[in-house]
């Protein structure tokens, strides 16, 4: 692998079965053929206008035809990725552009609800970014800019530039919980590697048999673990990829049957909502006929959640563990191995993992302390920060900032964010845990943890509960039964209902606006 480009995830199965169907979306099929010839007319276009090898492109666009086009057409043009969150504000987007230091913008022309387009643009005018693409809504038609159709007319042919397995692929921005967002410098080795790790993981539940595997896309695919668990990794074995620009449960329910599902990656918000719809009575049985695996990641999943999901599914769940800054994935319960419910599994192939604590000690298993990673996932920096970097990869090993522990038998227990930890009196507090046990009150469908200021203890435990359908029960008498169930310094002292929790694009609960 002395050369190497992403692009190859695509490239390689158009060789083999260009006429199989790589994406369906609304109903509409695309074969392989036809997406490689695509992400190949951006190619040209980027080339014509002058991006070059070296250079990052940005692209904001939600889950359909044009995001697989384009991304494989940037990696095509030898660039790098910038994907956006597509509910980013114009100010936001224009830190990104900047920050990227973007040579091109490609944006989905969006609807007249939604005019992304127009959002994209007010903000590639004040980042002053060279060049500005609209993908129009229909994905059939090429961009009509005129330059564009020029630059695609005069870069014919074009061969796509191989890269280093050490050269920028993917630059994705962390979620900035902590300050500015920062931009994870992903390689074509790093992003390669973990999408042939992701689609080894799953492979065994699936038969070698004449029928194509079919996984379904609800999770952002601006976001890692859609991008690399999913698209890179599903493309790479030849699946169809049902694409889903929103989660609407109905909506994934019908999908799962209509389409055969046989993979789906959700994150514990998603499969929490499939629950609600098969409680209020929803038929699931046809959806869960195809289901072979399914796989959730993002936050930890309450083990409440996914033993009900197992039981009305009737399929096996997977927990797993990945950050933006390691391609994403680090850590899974295999296919081949008993799941351990609470855990996110073993290392997966060619990754180390060490739960150290404030000197860098090795902790044996049982004891908590930060979870590090090495391995060809591992990020080569933030982007144009050298002190960011050198903070984070330290002797080889990303601090991941949050908190574990192994077992004996190796499997590793995501207990919960470094900054999320609660310092309560000298005691520290894990909100993951309240969490878990909160979750197995009978009235409480979600609940969400968070520290608040306290003159005395300097930080007290807060609970935002979600009740189940039809349930009641009163602040006070969910925090004297937290008392009987948890250690005295541990239990919420003050518990705030609400009809929902507020969530990131991704499904998961946006704790620094609770706070």
């Amino acid at each position: 692998m002395s050369h190497l480009n992403l692009a190859s995830i695509l490239e390689h199965p158009a060789r083999l079965v260009p006429e199989r169907t790589a994406i369906v979306h609304s109903g509409h099929p695309i074969t392989y053929g036809e997406l490689n010839a695509r992400a190949g007319e951006v190619a040209a276009g980027l080339h014509g206008l002058g991006i070059r090898a070296g250079d990052n492109v940005a692209l904001s666009c939600p889950n359909g035809p044009w995001f697989p086009m384009a991304y494989f057409g940037i990696l095509k043009a030898g660039a790098a990725v910038v994907p956006i969150n597509v509910l980013l504000k114009p100010r936001e987007i224009a830190y990104h552009l900047k920050d990227s230091d973007a040579k091109a913008y490609l944006a989905f022309e969006g609807t007249p609800e939604f005019p992304l387009a127009t959002i994209a643009k007010a903000a590639s005018v004040e980042a002053k970014c060279p060049h500005f693409i609209v993908l129009p809504t229909d994905a059939e038609s090429m961009p009509s800019d005129a330059h564009w159709v020029s630059a695609i007319r005069d870069a014919r042919p074009f061969v796509t530039p191989r890269r280093d397995p050490h050269d920028t692929a993917v630059i994705l921005y962390t979620s900035g919980t902590t300050g500015h967002p920062k931009g994870a410098e992903l390689t074509h080795g790093n992003m390669v590697s973990n999408a042939i790790s992701c689609h080894d993981m799953f492979a065994p539940a699936f038969d070698n048999g004449a029928a194509q595997n079919v996984t379904l896309i609800t999770l952002p695919l601006f976001h890692s673990t859609a991008q690399t668990a999913q698209m890179n990794a599903a493309l790479y074995g030849g699946f169809r990829l049902v694409l889903h620009a929103r989660f609407d449960p109905a909506a994934v329910v019908d999908a799962f049957a209509r389409e055969r599902v046989g993979l789906w990656v959700g994150v514990p918000t998603m499969y929490w909502a499939l629950l609600q719809l098969a409680r209020g009575g929803a038929d699931v049985s046809r959806a869960a006929a195809s289901l072979r695996v399914c796989a959730s990641g993002g936050a930890p999943l309450p083990v409440e959640v996914l033993h009900e999901f197992e039981r009305t599914f009737s399929v096996r769940v997977l927990e797993g563990y990945g950050l933006s800054e390691t391609a994403p994935v680090v850590a899974f319960n295999q296919l081949q191995r008993p799941s351990k419910p609470g855990t996110v599994g073993l290392p997966i192939f060619g990754v180390d993992i060490r739960c150290v604590d404030e000197h860098d000690n090795t902790l044996p298993p049982g004891e908590r302390g930060e979870v590090v990673v090495r391995g060809p996932n591992v990020m080569k920096g933030y982007f144009e920060r050298p002190d960011a970097t050198a903070e984070a990869i330290r002797g080889g090993w990303f601090r991941t900032g949050d908190i574990g522990q192994f077992d004996a038998d190796g499997y590793l227990s995501f207990v919960d964010r470094k900054k999320d930890m609660i310092l309560r009196g000298g005691f520290n507090v894990y909100p993951r845990e309240v969490e878990e046990v909160l979750m197995t009150h009978p009235a409480v469908a979600l609940a969400a943890v968070v520290g608040v200021p306290d003159e005395r203890l300097g930080e007290e435990v807060k609970a935002y509960v979600v009740l189940r359908d039809g349930a009641k029960v009163t602040s006070d008498e969910l925090i004297e039964w937290s008392k009987d169930q948890m250690a005295l310094f541990k239990y919420p002292r003050i518990i705030e209902f609400r009809p929902t929790l507020p969530l990131t694009a991704t499904g998961k609960v946006l704790k620094r606006e609770l706070r």
